[in-house]
């Protein structure tokens, strides 16, 4: 099944593009300086922040603004950091040099107070279309195929979809809110949502390449993997946000389902296995965008926001395969039952 293959190779680049924090932007001692002066003044140039001379507690709440006014503001620290960084790349691109990242980002520009807006706008496109292509394989199975006696389908998969389905939009939501605002909680839920899924991911690439339709089967082989993806997933929460571990442990899980998906596509006859190997071609030219990465266009549309719009149209092929592995194997099923009743 091509899913697995795309969404493995999304969350293996999302950790291996997201190793370190430190760039050359926050490094400049003109920026440096600049940060450091408005946080004890409150302003850049003629720019006052007044979060940056008001308490903590933010006074009284009958003075305070409302939520749907508070959430565009970044605090001292935040708004410090961006203002300088927009006078920096200025006085930058006056000189004719290239834009340069600040801690580890690209120098976007902001909307209504979101940190990268086209990555946001597409994460949520994804979400969307995964929404849509989990309601069409509902739909699909319940209303379209025939069902057992007892309201069942007879495909063996499906509730390991719906997980998958459900994991999925969790973990693009996720990926809105952590590029809307990159903070330590936003970026913690944003990889823990994609090692959930990308763990799950590999769980049902090993059941469905290997065909495993037994119970108690399919539990050996998804408790030491859940077991294992659950201790990485606390230990990034509460021991240490180790980068580099991250990243072997993506690597390791996504390179593995990718090699059992490519040998089931080798080997199957299955009838719409073209869409698996469009998933792939497409997966890896796509590759190429995080691996020739540029500054954003704009300052909205950089190499990572492009992939992320390159991921909604495969999105939509991907639940497209699953709904005709649905009904390849309840064809097939239905074949074998009526074969045993003559």
């Amino acid at each position: 099944m091509a899913v697995h293959y795309w969404t493995a190779l999304f969350l293996f680049l999302s950790c291996l593009f997201s190793i370190s924090n430190a760039s050359a932007g926050d490094a400049d001692p003109d920026y440096r300086t600049c940060v450091s002066e408005c946080e004890i003044s409150g302003c850049v140039g003629q720019l006052c922040f007044p979060q940056c001379n008001s308490s903590s507690d933010g006074g009284p709440w009958y003075i305070q603004e409302p939520l749907y006014l508070q959430w565009k503001k970044w605090g001292c620290q935040g708004d410090c950091r961006y203002q300088c960084m927009v006078n920096r790349e200025r006085e930058r691109e006056t000189l004719g040099q290239a834009p340069v990242k600040y801690h580890g980002k690209w120098p976007f520009k902001r909307v209504l107070g979101i940190q990268e807006p086209a990555s946001v706008a597409f994460s949520v496109l994804n979400l969307a279309m995964h929404f849509h292509g989990w309601l069409s394989f509902f739909i699909t199975l319940y209303y379209k195929l025939p069902l057992k006696q007892d309201k069942t389908a007879y495909y063996e998969y499906v509730g390991l979809w719906h997980i998958y389905g459900l994991l999925s939009m969790n973990s693009w939501f996720w990926s809105a809110v952590f590029h809307s605002r990159d903070v330590d909680l936003t970026e913690r839920l944003d990889y823990s949502s994609a090692v959930a899924i990308l763990g799950f991911s590999l769980i049902l690439a090993i059941l469905r390449t290997f065909d495993i339709r037994v119970e108690a089967t399919r539990v050996m082989v998804s408790a030491p993997i859940l077991a294992f993806v659950t201790t990485h997933i606390l230990y990034i929460n509460f021991y240490k946000l180790d980068y580099g571990w991250n990243m072997i442990v993506c690597v390791a899980m996504g390179v593995t389902q990718l090699f059992l998906w490519a040998r089931w596509a080798a080997v199957s006859s299955h009838p719409s296995n073209w869409k698996l190997w469009v998933v792939v071609i497409a997966g890896g030219l796509a590759m190429l965008l995080e691996i020739y990465d540029f500054p954003p266009y704009e300052g909205y549309f950089d190499a990572h926001s492009i992939w992320h719009a390159a991921t909604i149209p495969l999105t939509i092929l991907w639940w497209s395969f699953i709904r005709d592995d649905a009904e390849f194997r309840t064809s097939s099923l239905l074949k074998k039952t009526k074969t045993k009743a003559k």
